[in-house]
């Protein structure tokens, strides 16, 4: 059986191989995605010039429960929308080690269904 530790070892493994390949511009920043058992995060990230452009999270919405499909939806909405605000309408998506499944999609599609290109 492996622990909480362990998998995220490997996560943070896998996170790591996908950083040497991908990273955010001033043009094309890098939308990082964040799960923890309770809530989701997302952040805008320019690695140019380290600095986090647009962030969201479960804590700050509106909504009781942050660990689930409908939440992660919620919060691609909300950065989708701030990062459209702000004038940035292409990303690189970073989906952090985790799958492509699940939360992770569900922010994925809706941060590209309220207008960011990835």
């Amino acid at each position: 059986m492996i622990t909480q530790t362990k998998r995220n070892e490997i996560r943070q493994r896998i996170h790591a191989r996908i950083r040497q390949k991908l990273a955010g511009t001033a043009e094309r920043p890098r939308l990082n995605v964040y799960r923890s058992l309770n809530h989701v995060y997302a952040q805008v990230v320019d690695d140019q010039k380290g600095e986090t452009l647009v962030a969201a999270s479960t804590l700050e919405a509106k909504s009781k429960t942050g660990g689930n499909v409908a939440a992660a939806r919620e919060i691609g909405k909300a950065i989708a929308e701030k990062a459209v605000a702000k004038g940035i309408k292409q990303v690189v998506f970073d989906r952090g080690g985790y799958l492509y499944h699940g939360r992770v999609k569900a922010l994925a599609d809706a941060a590209r269904a309220a207008g960011l290109e990835f």
